[in-house]
């Protein structure tokens, strides 16, 4: 009872909270080809030109009003507000289409709308082929210059850039992996293109398609469509002083005035969406703050250590192992080593990815996660230390270490994990860095930080430590802080603070190459068992539920050396349950491996623990390693347990 009230409560708290963000609330849809003929038989994104007059009719007959992006911008500036539930209508690509199947049921409905175009394909000579998704299509197959004149002349229609020649990928890595042209840094011969080169580039690119279609129609658009709805916040910022402040992309969920307008979300349609499904899709979009019904997540947790290989060959094919056991899996996400640890002290000596401070011991990140997303349709979270890095030798920073106080005045020395210390401000700009040149070089949708994010009641005694404790206005020294109860409490809560901002600072960083970022962070058992635990390890349940988007708390017994791992399990379950809201945030990171013996834990075991877990109402279970080369977990036996699919293979 205590369970339900406390989530009646969030519900109502969540409620309370979007009744007062409805006012300026947009739903933005996006449709690609309106077709007679194709229903989506050549095209998943064409859709039937009956079905779209059909999903008007809905949307007007639940007493939604088409707006235009003229009216989407009064609103913002302050002006006349948008109507309650305002729709707007999208087209994206330029096709011939628009003009015969769409304009004349805009015409019927007085509905506006906004048109995307690709310049370059505009620009072919009737009769020629152009370069069109992974093969070529006819310029008829695409609006005249007629017809779009004809189209802006009635008030209806407004013009996007959809890029010039952009709406392609390009070489995105040595193996060869095509990525979207105006977020991927392409690859050639020798390396990547630099940074200032990718922005030149997307800059030449949009620059041309707003004087191209200034030139044939009078006026240069003020709104950027993202081909294959792929930007960055630094991509977005190009497209303001091309004078287009507006972009949308394809992030999911609604629209309301806190979001920017350089990243609007839209809904995507395809072939297969008919009125229930738009129904369902609405009551969705209004039904949560964010329009984004918070969905159960099943999550493997993956070490490139076991992918990567010497010989690019065989690496590859342990990747193709890895997709073919993550779409057999069944999960919605994978946690994704970004790392190299093979050593296993849980410190990064090396990375996976190009950058500017420590060796790279394979670019291989940035082909799996794209694999993985495009191949297997699971979110992948890049996982990172947030202070695990050893900085070669001879680096000037490389001695910047966490330090612990030792005993009878001791010299301080590392202890647990290997970090840099988070007080020096040049070490925060080197991981600065690092995550900079992850995000840039590398698709991805999440970051968990790992469990190397910690602070002992001992650390850090270094000198960087010590002027900060000092600035804080407590002893320089550990020995001092700890004897004052009081000052040791202070202590302790500004480490949280300082770990909890860093990670936050971080995140920022990589959200302006990743807008759609999510974060995860792994915390210790003990932190949400005794919350006075927060004094061993400067992490705290409630503040990092209230900092990340999900909470990967270690549920592992044989980790913590539990009598009964079943009632230890229980426990944990029920301290988490007991927080309202926390059920939805956390995630219950099983252990697959008993460290402790060295031994798998057995798959019927591991299976029983998510079985208790989902009949406790668990939302979220992970597991890690997974360790495909012995089949652990064993995956006919786990899968049934695990996989999200409706019916997981016997």
């Amino acid at each position: 009872m205590k369970q339900w009230l406390a989530a009646l409560m969030t519900a109502c708290l969540l409620w309370s909270g979007w009744a007062q963000a409805a006012a300026g609330r947009l739903v933005i849809l996006c449709y690609h080809e309106v077709d007679k003929t194709d229903s989506g038989a050549s095209d998943p994104f064409a859709v039937d030109a009956r079905a779209l007059v059909k999903q008007m009719e809905w949307m007007r007959g639940q007493g939604y009003s088409f707006v235009s992006l003229q009216q989407v911008l009064d609103d913002r500036a302050g002006g006349k507000p948008l109507p309650d539930k305002a729709v707007l209508l999208t087209f994206d690509d330029g096709y011939r289409s628009v003009y015969t199947n769409v304009y004349p049921v805009l015409k019927l409905f007085q509905a506006p709308a906004v048109i995307a175009l690709v310049g370059s394909w505009l620009e072919a000579p009737e009769g020629s082929q152009v370069s069109y998704g992974d093969g070529v299509a006819g310029r008829s197959k695409f609006l005249s210059w007629e017809q779009i004149r004809e189209m802006r002349a009635s008030g209806l229609v407004e013009v996007a850039s959809h890029s010039y020649a952009s709406h392609l990928g390009v070489l995105a890595n040595p193996q060869g992996n095509l990525e979207p042209a105006l977020t991927a840094r392409a690859y050639r011969a020798g390396g990547y293109e630099s940074e200032s080169a990718y922005l030149a580039r997307i800059q030449d690119d949009l620059r041309r398609n707003s004087a191209l279609l200034k030139a044939r129609l009078g006026v240069a658009p003020r709104a950027m469509v993202w081909p294959y709805g792929s930007y960055s916040l630094q991509a977005a910022k190009v497209a303001a002083k091309e004078g287009m402040p507006v972009t949308m992309g394809l992030g999911a969920g609604i629209n309301d005035r806190d979001t920017p307008l350089s990243s609007l979300r839209r809904v995507l349609l395809d072939a297969n969406m008919d009125l229930a499904d738009l129904a369902y899709q609405f009551k969705q979009l209004n039904g949560w703050p964010d329009g984004i019904r918070p969905e159960p997540s099943r999550i493997m947790h993956v070490d490139l250590d076991y992918i990567y290989d010497p010989d690019p060959k065989r690496q590859d094919e342990n990747l193709g192992r890895l997709l073919d056991r993550v779409k057999a899996m069944g999960v919605s996400t994978v946690y994704l080593q970004a790392f190299a640890d093979p050593d296993g002290d849980g410190v990064a000596q090396a990375l996976y990815f190009p950058n500017r401070h420590l060796p790279m011991r394979a670019d291989l990140f940035n082909r799996a996660a794209w694999q993985l997303q495009t191949r297997a349709n699971v979110r992948v979270y890049a996982w990172m230390p947030l202070l695990g890095f050893v900085l070669p030798a001879g680096h000037p920073l490389a001695g910047e270490r966490v330090l612990a106080e030792q005993a009878g005045g001791a010299q301080a020395k590392t202890q647990g994990y290997a970090r840099l210390t988070p007080y020096s401000p040049p070490v925060r700009q080197l991981i600065r860095e690092i995550y900079e040149d992850l995000a840039r070089s590398s698709r991805f949708g999440g970051l968990l930080f790992h469990d190397d994010a910690t602070l002992s009641d001992f650390e850090d005694a270094g000198q960087a430590a010590r002027l900060a404790r000092q600035g804080q206005g407590l002893a320089a020294g550990v020995a001092e802080v700890r004897a004052d109860p009081e000052q040791m409490a202070r202590w302790t809560r500004a480490k949280t603070a300082l770990l909890d901002d860093f990670s936050m600072e971080l995140a920022a960083v990589v959200r302006q190459y990743q807008p759609d970022l999510r974060t995860a962070r792994n915390l210790y058992a003990e932190v949400v068992l005794n919350p006075d635990s927060e004094t061993w390890f400067a992490q705290s349940f409630d503040s990092a539920l209230k900092r990340y988007d999900r909470v990967a708390v270690m549920a592992m017994p044989y980790m913590e050396n539990a009598a009964d791992p079943k009632a230890w399990m229980r426990r944990l379950f029920d301290k988490v349950a007991a927080k309202p809201g926390a059920l939805e945030k956390t995630v219950f990171e099983l252990q697959a491996v008993n460290w402790r013996s060295r031994k798998p834990i057995p798959t019927a075991e591991l299976a029983a623990t998510v079985r208790e877990l989902n009949t406790l109402g668990a939302r979220h279970i992970a597991y890690y390693p997974d360790d495909l080369f012995h089949d652990q977990p064993r995956l006919k036996a786990f899968r049934r347990v695990f996989s999200m699919t409706a019916h997981p293979e016997e």
